[in-house]
C-alpha cells in the first residue's frame, strides 16, 4: 500500500498514466502512487540511468510494469516519440497526464542571462505545451485528466525566480484556458502548487540544502513542517480521480499555508 494513502488500491485499475520528469523527486513519487493504485504507468525524463532505476524500484514495490523512455520535453520530436510509445502500449488512449518536468534555480533578474531565462521557460512553459498538445489525441479517446505542476508565486511574486514565476504563470493560464476548450471532450485540466518539499534537486537549486536554509524556510510555513513527495503525489491522485470529476480549471495549493505568509522566499 502507498504510504499514507486513503484511497483503495485498485482506484486506477484499467487506467493509464504518463508522468514527465517521473524518474526523480515528486515525479517519481507520483508515478509510484499511480502504479500502487492499479494504473499502467509510463515515465519519461532526460536521463536513462534515472529512468531505469526508478522503473525497477517502482516495479519491485508495486508488482506492476512501468514503461519508460528518455525525453527532453523541449524537443517536440522526442515528445512525439513518447506519445507513440504510449499509444502502442496503452491501446491508443491515455487517461492521465502529469506535467511535472521542470527546471529552476535562484538568480537575480539583473544577473540572469538569456540562456538562463530560455532554459527555464522552455522546460516549464514550452515543455508543458509540447507534451499536452501531443497527448491530446490520446486523452480525447475516452476523456482524461491533466495535472500541471505550478508554484504559488505563479500568481503572487517572488524574488530570484522571475524566470520560473513567469513560466509557471503561463502554465496556470494554459491550464485554465484548456479547461474551457477541452471540457467538451471530457478532459479536465487542473494545477497543483506544491509547498516546500526537500528533494535532492530542489535543495541544491533553491538554496535549502543546509540546516540554516531549511530553518529559514520552516519559519515561513504556518504548519511548521515540510511537505513530502508522497503528500504531493496523493494530491495529484485526488485531482485525477473520480472524486474530482467535477473539478476543472482549479489550482490546488498543498503548502502548509506557506503562501498565506508570503511564500517560499519571504523569510
Amino acid at each position: 500500500m502507498y504510504p499514507g494513502s486513503p484511497f483503495r488500491e485498485n482506484l486506477f485499475a484499467g487506467k493509464t498514466a504518463l508522468v514527465t520528469g517521473g524518474a526523480t523527486g515528486m515525479g517519481r513519487a507520483i508515478a509510484h502512487a499511480f502504479a500502487a493504485h492499479g494504473a499502467d504507468v509510463m515515465i519519461c525524463s532526460r536521463k536513462e540511468e534515472n529512468l531505469r532505476e526508478a522503473a525497477a524500484d517502482i516495479e519491485k514495490q508495486t508488482g506492476r510494469k512501468v514503461l519508460w523512455q528518455t525525453c527532453d520535453v523541449r524537443e517536440p520530436d522526442q515528445v512525439d516519440a513518447v506519445m507513440a510509445t504510449a499509444a502502442r502500449h496503452f491501446d491508443g488512449h491515455l487517461d492521465t497526464l502529469v506535467n511535472n518536468a521542470a527546471g529552476n534555480f535562484l538568480v537575480p533578474f539583473d544577473q540572469m542571462s538569456r540562456n538562463a531565462w530560455n532554459s527555464v521557460v522552455n522546460i516549464v512553459l514550452n515543455g508543458t505545451f509540447n507534451v499536452t498538445k501531443a497527448a491530446f489525441p490520446l486523452l480525447q479517446k475516452r476523456g482524461g485528466s491533466v495535472t500541471n505542476m505550478v508554484a504559488t508565486y505563479a500568481w503572487m511574486a517572488s524574488p530570484m525566480v522571475s524566470h520560473s514565476g513567469a513560466a509557471k504563470a503561463g502554465v496556470l493560464n494554459l491550464t485554465r484556458s484548456l479547461a474551457l476548450e477541452w471540457a467538451s471532450f471530457g478532459i479536465r485540466l487542473n494545477a497543483l502548487a506544491p509547498g516546500t518539499v526537500i528533494t535532492k534537486n530542489a535543495s541544491g537549486n533553491l538554496g535549502f540544502a543546509d540546516e540554516d536554509g531549511q530553518t529559514r524556510l520552516l519559519n515561513t510555513i504556518p504548519l511548521r513542517r515540510f511537505g513530502t513527495s508522497e503528500e504531493m503525489a496523493l494530491a495529484v491522485l485526488w485531482l485525477s480521480s473520480p472524486a474530482a470529476s467535477y473539478v476543472t480549471g482549479e489550482c490546488l495549493v498543498v503548502d502548509g499555508g506557506q503562501w498565506l505568509s508570503g511564500g517560499m522566499f519571504s523569510g
